[in-house]
């Protein structure tokens, strides 16, 4: 068991490190998906990289939340049943239903992915296992728990309903890239990572504390630049792009 004291120590280190990295990668396109190249060493299947990746937080996680002496009440299930909600799809459902027929991702994202993820599933388990005060019964009708929750479910909808959108671009055994429509793809570029990030906003202050936010800081720091690059591929790739979209957030960026 590490003091309250030293796990926030490391924590203001993590959430200094999402902001260090955060112009870092809007300068760096990290290749995998539609930006993949061979430049970053040895590939693994496309599918087993995202199982790899993602499946880390969900072991770490469960592991340090069940393991602290902290209470469980039901708001805090609550905060583990939504996280977990959403990275049973992101490991058993999203990547088999992605078409990734000869798709490879570098080993070296997968281990920084990994890493990411151990330390996410490590503070926000630790936290909620360990070190979080009594969330009693009555933080259900908390304006935070509230909002948050309505966000979190609006993001998840926008995030699954935009993936879908995608998916159903190459349904009938088409190939290649195509430009996506209907829903919020009529104003940004990104609106699945859009939705992620209202996710991890809205469990962030369900549960009102420095780890949730972490989350979310680091969500951003890795899915803004995402979009960005996602953007700029667009309208390279298609002339007839249109010119109005925004990249991830609706009239703003």
């Amino acid at each position: 068991m590490i003091s309250e004291h030293l796990f926030f120590t490391f924590l203001y280190i993590w959430i200094a490190l999402a902001i260090i990295t955060f112009p870092v990668l809007l300068r760096i396109t990290v290749p995998y998906g539609r930006h993949a190249t061979n430049t970053w060493g040895a590939t693994a299947d496309n599918r087993l990289g995202w199982f790899l990746m993602e499946a880390p937080v969900v072991i770490v996680f469960s592991w340090f939340f069940f393991t602290g002496a902290a209470p469980k009440t039901i708001p805090v299930f609550i905060f583990y049943g939504l996280f977990m909600l959403h990275y049973a799809n992101r490991i058993f459902v999203f990547p088999f239903r992605m078409k990734t027929s000869g798709k490879r991702i570098p080993w070296s994202i997968i281990m920084l992915a990994v890493f990411f993820n151990f330390l996410n599933g490590f503070f926000n388990g630790y936290w909620f296992g360990t070190l979080s005060p009594v969330y009693h019964i009555s933080w259900l009708y908390d304006p935070r728990f509230i909002c948050g929750l309505i966000l979190f479910l609006i993001g998840m909808y926008i995030n699954i309903s935009s993936d879908n959108k995608l998916f159903n671009l190459r349904k009938g055994g088409k190939t290649g890239y195509y430009i996506p429509q209907g829903g919020l793809f009529k104003y940004i570029s990104s609106p699945n990572l859009f939705g992620e990030i209202i996710e991890w906003i809205g469990w962030a202050m369900m549960g009102w504390c420095l780890p949730g936010f972490s989350f979310a800081i680091w969500t951003m720091a890795n899915l803004i630049p995402r979009a960005l690059d996602h953007h700029r591929w667009y309208h390279r790739r298609f002339t007839n792009y249109p010119k109005d979209r925004k990249a991830v957030i609706p009239k703003l960026l």
